[in-house]
């Protein structure tokens, strides 16, 4: 990939600014469609290449408007307002173009800590409809895809894909549902896991909010009951489903019975073996929101296997 670098004639007088802080993909997207619907000229930057370390993972993105506003990052904050002044100049210069920061780059004023290098392609948004198919499909709880061909200056969306990367000469960007947390259980423990799930950023259901139908692969069922038989609906629901998560409170003594009674029920062993019993990272937590915090780490390190 070719490097370019800036043009001092095209240098914008616009300072950036960052308009929120977010690594959330649905809210980069929906700022990026939200700007060009407002008639901005927008830049859509995603991280291309790593070499070394780096802080953000393959596919990452940030959105830039043509008044310096942006959001997003590719980085852990080392190169955002230096990506945003490049995405300024692909607006004003009309064409794409791929930057290296860090190892093996130009610019030897930006120092990525962690001493590797990335590469960012910088595409200037001329068609809103594939941000909305994706948006769309997110909204669906469905996975998406966009496809960057840097040799057209074309973004298209496309089926789903496995990983984000390249596809010979094409970036492929996926993007999966907001991770659905549904908590089940009136209890201090429930409330207290709703509110710890909440604040790390995921969808939470809980209450009479949850129905059989919101637990879907990128869904974790966690069931805070104190008594088995209220219990029991939920979790066959679950084991007929195929949520990436299903935990559950109770001792190991607990869960021998759990466990015997869903082998009368017809369940195998290894259906059964997809119930975190007991629930969390770490056992022997006494109070609420060590459960909680045990919970929601559980379930963050699950989510990271969901594909």
């Amino acid at each position: 990939m070719q490097q370019l670098l800036i043009d001092d004639d095209l240098q914008p007088q616009i300072k950036p600014q960052q308009a929120l802080q977010t690594d959330d993909s649905e809210t980069i997207l929906r700022f990026a469609l939200e700007a060009m619907e407002a008639d901005f000229a927008v830049v859509l930057i995603t991280l291309v290449e790593i070499r070394g370390g780096a802080a953000r993972a393959l596919g990452a993105q940030m959105v830039v408007r043509e008044d310096g506003r942006y959001c997003g990052y590719v980085s852990g904050g080392c190169v955002e307002a230096a990506a945003a002044y490049e995405a300024l100049q692909v607006i004003a210069s009309g064409k794409d173009r791929v930057v290296r920061y860090g190892e093996g780059s130009a610019y030897l004023d930006i120092v990525l800590p962690c001493g590797g290098g990335i590469t960012l392609a910088f595409h200037r948004l001329r068609d809103a409809q594939p941000l909305r198919n994706v948006l769309d499909l997110l909204a669906k709880r469905q996975p998406a895809a966009l496809c960057y061909l840097p040799k057209f200056q074309r973004l298209a969306s496309v089926d789903y894909a496995e990983i984000s990367g390249w596809q010979d000469d094409a970036f492929i960007t996926r993007y999966l549902p907001k991770t659905r947390v549904t908590v089940y259980g009136r209890s201090v423990e429930a409330l207290a896991t709703a509110s710890i799930a909440h604040a790390a950023g995921y969808e939470v259901l809980s209450g009479e909010d949850v129905q059989a139908h919101s637990i879907d692969p990128f869904t974790a069922v966690i069931l805070l009951y104190h008594d088995l038989d209220r219990e029991l609906q939920v979790l066959l629901a679950a084991l007929r489903s195929a949520p990436f998560y299903i935990g559950a409170l109770g001792s190991l003594r607990t869960h021998a019975t759990r466990v015997e009674k869903l082998l009368s029920l017809g369940f195998s062993e290894d259906e059964i073996a997809r119930i975190k019993a007991p629930i969390g990272i770490f056992a022997q937590a006494r109070d609420a929101h060590t459960l909680a915090l045990s919970i929601v780490a559980d379930v963050a390190a699950a989510r990271l296997n969901v594909v």
